[in-house]
C-alpha cells in the first residue's frame, strides 16, 4: 500500500494513479492525511480490501501543478538520529556512537515532494535518510515487536545549516536542522509488505545533473530500525504519526575537502529503493 498527500488530501495509489480516500470511503476517513494514523489498524484493513476500495471508483493521475505535501503533515513528535552510519561517523571525525545521538526537527520544518526550500544564510548541507512512520502507540517496545508499530517508510532529507548547528558551547542541532522546508519527506508512504527486506534498502541523493552525492544501504546502520524503536520508546512513548529520521550515510558536504554546500538553483534528488524519489529545489531568500 502506498499513500500520498496530494493537494492536502489523502490519496491511495492504484496502479499509475490515485484514489481519493475520503471519497472512496464515503467519509469514513476524512481527507486530512494526518487523521488516519490514530486509526491506523482500522484504516489499513480498509485500504487493503482492494474490491472495497477500487471497484467503480475514479482513479486519477496528479496534474502537473499538483501540490505534494508530506505524507505525515503534522506529527506530534519528530525524532532524528545522528551518526547512525559508520562511514558518516568516520567522515565527521567522530567515534562510532555506543548510544544513538537523538535530536528533533521541529514540525514546521516539514515540506513535501517538488517543494522549494528557501536557503537561509550559512552553510546548508544535505543528508538523505530513511524515515519511519509510527502507526501504533508503543512504550518500551521489544525488538521482536518493533516493526509491528510501524505504519510505513518514506524518503526524507535532514537538511542542516551547519554554522548554526555547531554554534556552541552546546551545539544547536535541533535549531540548525529546523528552518522551514528543512525536513522534506515523501513523495509516498509505503507499507512494509511492499518490501522484500525493509532492513536493507539502498538510499542516496544526487543533483539533478546526475552527480551522485550519497549512496548507501540501510543495512549499514549502527542502530537498525527495531533497535531505534526499542531505545526511543524506552524513554518516550511513540505515538501514531510520529516520524523517526534514521540517519544518513557518508557523502555530506561538511565531510568533504574542501567543504561543499547547497546553493540557490540546486535541485536535490533523494531516493530510497522501493519507495521512490523526492525532489526539492533550493532557492534564495
Amino acid at each position: 500500500m502506498r499513500l500520498a498527500n496530494i493537494n492536502g488530501r489523502l490519496a491511495l495509489r492504484a496502479g499509475d494513479g490515485f484514489i481519493d480516500v475520503a471519497s472512496a470511503s464515503g467519509g469514513r476517513f476524512g481527507p486530512d492525511p494526518q487523521s488516519v494514523y490514530p486509526r491506523w489498524p482500522e484504516f489499513s484493513a480498509w485500504a487493503r480490501d482492494e474490491a472495497q476500495v477500487q471497484d467503480g471508483l475514479e482513479v486519477t493521475e496528479p496534474s502537473s501543478d499538483a501540490v505534494w505535501g508530506p505524507p505525515v503533515p503534522s506529527p506530534r513528535q519528530i525524532f532524528a538520529i545522528g551518526l547512525n552510519y559508520r562511514d558518516h561517523a568516520r567522515e565527521s571525525g567522530i567515534d562510532v556512537p555506543e548510544e544513538p545521538p537523538v535530536f528533533t526537527k521541529f514540525p514546521t520544518s516539514l515540506t513535501g515532494h517538488q517543494q522549494d526550500v528557501v536557503l537561509p544564510e550559512g552553510s546548508v548541507d544535505w543528508e538523505a535518510e530513511l524515515v519511519v512512520v509510527i502507526g501504533r502507540t508503543c512504550h518500551r517496545a521489544t525488538r521482536e515487536t518493533a516493526w509491528q508499530h510501524v505504519a510505513g517508510l518514506t524518503v526524507g532529507q535532514d537538511l542542516s545549516e551547519r554554522r548554526l548547528q555547531l554554534t556552541g558551547p552546546v551545539p544547536q542541532f535541533s535549531l540548525g536542522k529546523s528552518y522551514p522546508g528543512f525536513a522534506p519527506v515523501g513523495p509516498e508512504l509505503v507499507t512494509l509488505e511492499e518490501f522484500d527486506d525493509p532492513d536493507d534498502l539502498e538510499l542516496g541523493c544526487k543533483l539533478l545533473d546526475g552527480e551522485v552525492l550519497q549512496k548507501g544501504r540501510t543495512s549499514n546502520m549502527v542502530f537498525d530500525v527495531p533497535e531505534l524503536i526499542v531505545r526511543l520508546s524506552a524513554v518516550c512513548p511513540l505515538l501514531p504519526g510520529d516520524l523517526i529520521f534514521t540517519g544518513t550515510p557518508a557523502g555530506v558536504g561538511a565531510g568533504r575537502t574542501p567543504q561543499r554546500f547547497l546553493a540557490p538553483g540546486d535541485v536535490l534528488v533523494s531516493w530510497i529503493e522501493g519507495i521512490g524519489t523526492l525532489t526539492n529545489r533550493m532557492v534564495s531568500a
